[in-house]
């Protein structure tokens, strides 16, 4: 059996992080569900001995090896590429994805994804990316119903660079969401922990422990009725990215998504709203080779623009 081994010395400013941590830096794209198994199975060592600790702390200057098991035909498969193209040079790739599009292959969904059309447009990613274990190219993800900025890497080191630009927070997104209901206030902050509803775990929610904290800054861009329902357009930032985050913070004060039923946006008053109104509409970010910092705007789909057109 051919298997990929990886090696990697830990750079000191990782020194003290969790090894399965330090790890979804070093191989981008690879879950930490993914990574925690590798080393549960022992196929993280240092010096011949296994790590089998996620929370172990790397030291600075220690090698680690990775052994990648080989793919049990899990992987996915190419199809055509119809997407936007914002931005695009040898190292990365910008499109405007559209709203009902999953971005990475997963359970129920195996194909249509961006990851399919990647690889239909870009064959050479399955074996250039071949370490991240289906998901070649992606470094962020925006839920299916959502539209806008994705960004994408062509080569290892973008991978790298862009991953680690995103987890550093050293990126810019800015979101159009449009909501039920007027916000209290104008602008302001939201934040908090963000974690598993205590009851329904296929959702997410603002808790009190066992979360991760998230940072969401929203503006009001203007207010209106449609069909007597009172709705807001807003402009959000997020300086962290958890799941469901927007969308979760913004139910909390009272004033989901349009359109999203999970979270109490629930839009049957309105014909026409099929998806949530929530859009990808910026995206900052360093450019991996140059370092160059770049913006992206994801033009407004059909659908988003015609709800705007209502108020």
């Amino acid at each position: 059996m051919n298997r990929k081994i990886l090696s990697f010395q830990i750079d000191p400013q990782e020194a003290g992080t969790r090894l399965d941590r330090c790890l979804s830096r070093l191989i981008p794209g690879s879950s930490r569900t993914y990574l925690q198994k590798l080393i549960a199975d022992g196929l993280v060592t240092s010096e011949g001995t296994a790590l089998t600790v996620p929370r172990y702390p790397v030291r600075a200057g220690m090698r680690v090896t990775v052994e990648l098991p080989e793919p049990e035909n899990t992987e996915p498969v190419a199809e055509p590429f119809d997407f936007p193209i914002l931005y695009e040079d040898e190292s990365m790739l910008v499109i405007a994805k559209p709203a009902g599009v999953v971005v990475h292959p997963a359970a129920g969904n195996p194909t249509g994804t961006v990851v399919n059309a990647l690889l239909g447009r870009y064959p050479h990613l399955a074996e250039t990316l071949a370490c991240t274990s289906g998901r070649p190219g992606i470094i962020h993800r925006l839920d299916k119903e959502t539209s806008g900025c994705l960004a994408i890497a062509k080569t290892p080191e973008a991978q790298y660079k862009l991953s680690s630009a995103f987890a550093s927070r050293e990126t810019g997104k800015t979101y159009l969401a449009i909501v039920r209901g007027v916000p209290r206030r104008p602008e302001g902050e939201i934040t908090g922990l963000i974690g598993r509803h205590p009851v329904n775990r296929q959702k997410m929610a603002v808790v009190e422990r066992n979360g991760k904290y998230a940072i969401t800054r929203y503006c009001l861009k203007r207010s209106g009725l449609i069909n007597g329902v009172p709705v807001s357009l807003m402009e959000v930032k997020i300086l962290t990215g958890r799941t469901h985050q927007i969308r979760v913070h913004l139910s909390s004060i009272g004033i989901p998504v349009l359109g999203d039923a999970t979270y109490g946006g629930t839009a049957a008053a309105i014909p026409g709203i099929s998806r949530q109104m929530l859009h990808a509409w910026k995206l900052r970010i360093p450019h991996p080779v140059t370092g160059e910092e770049l913006e992206f705007t994801a033009p407004l789909p059909d659908d988003f623009q015609a709800t705007l057109n209502l108020f």
